[in-house]
């Protein structure tokens, strides 16, 4: 009896979690945020991530949408920032709090397997070196780029942008982009303003050349929760 009560318990709790969000209704920003608590069955503090599909080719060169945003509240994780950087700008980067700071010792460390860090930012003179990381940092999305802020003369400014909750976002090959914006413990109206700073970032970052409708999907889900869907047109509405 004991057994079947451990057993049934869960898978209980899971339906009914996840009977709290309707699969064919589109929400809210607002409305998606406050479901995300109790269509979660989890007990740990799951990460709240959006997909949003675009309409856009990735394929084209001229239809990639990529670039970073510093959510109003943060992910409710505390990064880890690596910075390749030499004199008074190494200095720069910790005194803003970087974890780890160096030149070239720091390249053969992470060449010889050190990865124990989540951003990485460069100068531009150390870009050279770090060029020779780019497959072991390029698969890990953590090759430091200038149209991220992450190569720059600004050591300081970019280290408290990560320590403070910065999120790079980059559209995949599907034509999707996926993004943590927060934790579940979070209050629904702090992730509904992280939700709507990452969507007005992705509209302002619509090319020219896309056709059609851009936001063409958005949802909303914890990491083992149901996907809530959300309507663009709410969205678009509230960017404008």
């Amino acid at each position: 009896m004991n057994h079947l009560e451990v057993s049934v318990k869960p898978g209980r709790k899971r339906k009914d979690a996840l009977a709290q969000v309707d699969r064919q209704k589109l929400y809210t920003v607002d409305e998606a945020c406050s479901l995300l608590k109790p269509s979660s069955f989890a007990k740990f503090d799951e990460t709240v991530d959006v997909a949003v599909r675009l309409g856009v080719n990735p394929r084209h060169a001229d239809q990639m949408v990529r670039g970073a945003i510093v959510l109003p509240h943060g992910i409710g994780k505390s990064k880890r920032v690596l910075v390749f950087a030499k004199g008074d700008k190494a200095t720069e980067a910790e005194q803003a709090g970087a974890d780890f700071v160096g030149s070239d010792e720091l390249v053969k460390k992470v060449q010889d397997g050190f990865m124990e860090f989540d951003t990485v930012v460069a100068t531009p003179d150390m870009m050279g070196q770090v060029g020779r990381l780019g497959r072991v940092l390029g698969p890990r999305g953590l090759m430091p780029n200038p149209k991220v802020g992450t190569v720059t003369m600004d050591v300081s400014k970019a280290v408290k942008e990560a320590k403070a909750g910065k999120i790079e976002f980059r559209v995949e090959k599907a034509g999707i982009v996926h993004a943590p914006v927060g934790k579940k413990s979070f209050e629904s109206t702090k992730l509904a303003d992280n939700v709507r700073s990452l969507l007005g970032a992705l509209i302002k970052a619509k090319p020219s050349t896309a056709k059609g409708t851009y936001v063409k999907s958005v949802t909303l889900s914890t990491t083992m929760g149901a996907g809530i869907k959300v309507d663009p047109n709410s969205i678009e509405a509230t960017e404008a």
